[in-house]
């Protein structure tokens, strides 16, 4: 039997998936991460043996991780799980599992998944975004993963909020050790610290207390939809895709559907601008199937 087997690697879970010749699932299954990076090497190696056991059939590998691989090193590098940062993640695998891995960021997998059977099908070029615990970006065109000479394409978190206003000047410190970029601003948790404070981190019930009145909640979500706004615009000015998916924990947000279409055209370049904004079809699972699709992207 033909399977794909797609692992995605996140913060808190290891998922894998068993694709079938016609792109259904045959089999899911999940393990927390485990804290370290030798550990997280033989959970998934774990996860795949114990998956192509159950199946009597062994198949190709897609991994998506939250980073990219150096094209000069062969590193990982750019990960917010901060443990694989300079470690040889897809040699380590191939030589646990005797095959060739494929290894892509978990935004391109996202943007693969929705670019074959999700919200982005049908679209040439569709940009995918993770709106969650980080901010990432992936592109797929005509269904090909786009990652560029230096395997940086999408990194759209990491670039600075665009049309700051004097208040937003120069930004808050990411991370990566860069002022003012957008996942400092879109993140979950900086929506979070936004409306309540330092060290709040779920901005999940924002909604909701906007709606019983909260002025408070609203005033943040209001902000964080203008710098919604302005951002995706900004894609928009140098792709110009033709759908944009927002998938991750703040996608869940009803209103940026509605407010997108009317807020991004002042930003953008253009006498007429109506790109689609639209929600995953496959939520958190996006990334798994993307990445168990890896081997049909040619990349």
């Amino acid at each position: 039997m033909n399977i794909r087997l797609g692992v995605d690697l996140g913060g808190t879970k290891v998922e894998i998936v068993a694709l079938g010749p016609d792109g259904r699932p045959l089999l899911r299954e999940r393990s927390p991460t485990p804290g370290g990076y030798r550990a997280t090497v033989e959970t998934i190696a774990g996860l795949v043996e114990a998956t192509e056991a159950k199946l009597g059939a062994q198949g190709s590998l897609g991994i998506g991780i939250p980073g990219s691989l150096s094209p000069a090193t062969g590193l990982v590098r750019g990960a917010n799980s901060q443990e694989l940062n300079g470690k040889p993640l897809r040699e380590d695998l191939e030589e646990r599992l005797h095959r060739p891995v494929r290894i892509s960021n978990d935004a391109n997998c996202l943007a693969m998944s929705e670019a074959a059977d999700g919200a982005g099908a049908g679209y040439e070029t569709v940009f995918a975004v993770i709106l969650g615990t980080g901010v990432g970006g992936g592109i797929v065109s005509r269904g090909r993963i786009l990652e560029g000479r230096n395997r940086v394409c999408g990194e759209w978190g990491h670039t600075p909020l665009p049309w700051m206003s004097a208040e937003e000047f120069a930004g808050p410190r990411c991370w990566c050790g860069r002022p003012a970029c957008m996942e400092t601003f879109l993140s979950g948790p900086a929506l979070a610290a936004d409306a309540d404070g330092p060290g709040a981190r779920d901005a999940s019930g924002l909604p909701a207390r906007a709606a019983a009145g909260d002025c408070r909640a609203q005033a943040a979500l209001d902000r964080h939809t203008d710098r919604l706004a302005r951002a995706l615009a900004m894609v928009v000015n140098i792709l110009d895709p033709d759908v944009i998916v927002l998938a991750g924990g703040l996608s869940n947000m009803e209103h940026l559907y509605e407010a997108m279409p009317r807020l991004m055209p002042r930003h953008v370049f253009s006498d007429h601008a109506e790109t689609p904004v639209v929600r995953a079809k496959h939520g958190d699972s996006s990334g798994v199937f993307g990445a168990a699709r890896l081997w049909d992207s040619g990349g």
